[in-house]
């Protein structure tokens, strides 16, 4: 027996979680911790979002992960040299042990979650030990990559979740018994969520999190553009490097079961009206003229019984359900489970946006893809465009899918809540 591979087959067949020193905002130094945090880069929608952001402190972290110039190159080396300014000066210091961090958010509604932060081992598909199961936009990785190589830093942690169960109690009171201590950071976002944060460094304790957690698989809930760029850009450093790792945030969605939300699609070019009139004698559409919140129980009760849309942009609403069954056949691959080839996201890009309205998928200048259901309508509505608003997946979909190595078509969901970026951050070069 070839003990060696043996050793290192059962050392990675599950997640690989450790500790970092963690890089972080003085409070001293900023205007308020919730005035330099932002959502995710990918989810800053607003018309004005940067902007705002910017505003909001000198040291928002937006300029770190959205950096604004003229062209790419000169974006990156904006953020680099921003990252090291604020290192210098201050702003950011690094804390003085690694450790892995309890993170929590919480809204006025009742919501609790709760996850650990951390350097996760990347690993690939075929491992099954983080499962995607969305695809991903090679432009995007490759923005984002060229930022990371720039900054040489994880400045933003990805959300991941996996299933406890009796082999993870461990950890789930250790979240809990962290969450009664004083946290490092608390504060409260302009959108009503409080976050805080807690440290663990304790030897045992790490070792409790890293044992319960190496039996487990995830499930990349948001974060898939950044997850492939963590696995391009360790194929570029030898191992090992600090790139054989990434910023994540897991969750136990047993405990804390996450909200899935769906994206919406802003299509550019496409006048509302000549999208209605693509679709004639294929799906049925009916002119809602009801406020959004109607039309989107109107969208819910819809797909009950099948694929649905809800497009807007000219003041009202069209719900599209029914395709023609002969449609769908004739533009869904068939090699696919079924439950792949019902999804609204697969009808929506096989047949809708490839067959009837012949619009690029991964094409910034004609689809933009929005978390925000009234900033797309808004979007739409402004630039006269057509909102095509999404229905909502069950995670069971999502993940039965992911364990099955299919992935759905890209920005097919949004799980939340997301954690908020600037909280915590993670140097490679430290």
């Amino acid at each position: 027996m070839n003990t060696a591979g043996h050793s290192e087959a059962t050392e990675r067949r599950g997640l690989e979680l450790t500790p970092f020193r963690g890089l972080r905002y003085d409070p001293d130094r900023v205007g308020s911790l919730a005035a330099v945090t932002s959502p995710p880069y990918d989810v800053v929608v607003r018309p004005d979002g940067v902007h705002h952001l910017q505003s909001a402190d000198p040291y928002n972290i937006v300029r770190l992960i959205l950096p604004q110039a003229a062209t790419p190159s000169v974006r990156n080396d904006q953020a680099a040299k921003t990252l090291r300014r604020w290192l210098s000066e201050g702003v950011l210091t690094t804390d003085p042990d690694p450790g892995l961090y309890v993170y929590e958010q919480r809204d006025g509604n009742g919501m609790l979650q709760r996850g650990v932060i951390g350097a996760l081992r990347v690993s690939d598909p075929d491992e099954q030990v983080v499962l995607p199961h969305e695809d991903v936009m090679p432009h995007i990785v490759a923005d984002r990559a060229a930022l990371m190589r720039a900054t040489a830093a994880n400045l933003e942690p990805l959300l991941l979740t996996y299933r406890g169960d009796d082999s993870t109690t461990a950890t789930a009171d250790l979240i809990e018994r962290t969450a009664e201590q004083p946290p490092l950071l608390a504060t409260t976002t302009e959108d009503g969520f409080s976050h805080r944060l807690w440290s663990v460094t304790a030897p045992a304790d790490l070792a409790t999190v890293q044992t319960d957690l190496a039996r487990h698989q995830a499930l990349i809930a948001d974060g898939h553009h950044r997850w492939a760029t963590y696995r391009r850009l360790r194929t570029e450093h030898p191992s090992p490097s600090p790139w054989d790792h990434g910023l994540v945030l897991l969750v136990d969605t047993t405990r804390y079961p996450l909200r899935v939300r769906a994206i919406h699609r802003l299509l550019h070019d496409l006048p509302v009206g000549d999208a209605v009139a693509a679709l004639d004698g294929h799906f049925r559409v009916r002119r809602l003229e009801v406020p959004l919140p109607e039309a989107l129980e109107a969208l819910a009760d819809a797909a009950c019984a099948g694929n649905a849309f809800l497009l807007a942009g000219d003041g009202a609403f069209h719900l599209v359900d029914r395709p023609d069954p002969d449609l769908l056949a004739r533009t869904i691959p068939a090699d696919r489970p079924t439950a792949w080839r019902t999804l609204d996201a697969t009808v929506l890009h096989a047949t809708l946006l490839d067959h009837i309205w012949r619009i690029p998928e991964d094409s910034p200048a004609h689809i933009t893809y929005i978390h925000d259901t009234a900033a797309t309508v808004a979007k739409a509505e402004r630039d006269g465009g057509t909102a095509v608003l999404m229905h909502p997946v069950r995670e069971e979909v999502v993940r039965d899918l992911a364990r099955q190595g299919v992935t759905m078509p890209r920005k097919s969901t949004s799980f939340g809540p997301k954690p908020a970026s600037g909280l915590v951050l993670r140097a490679l070069d430290l």
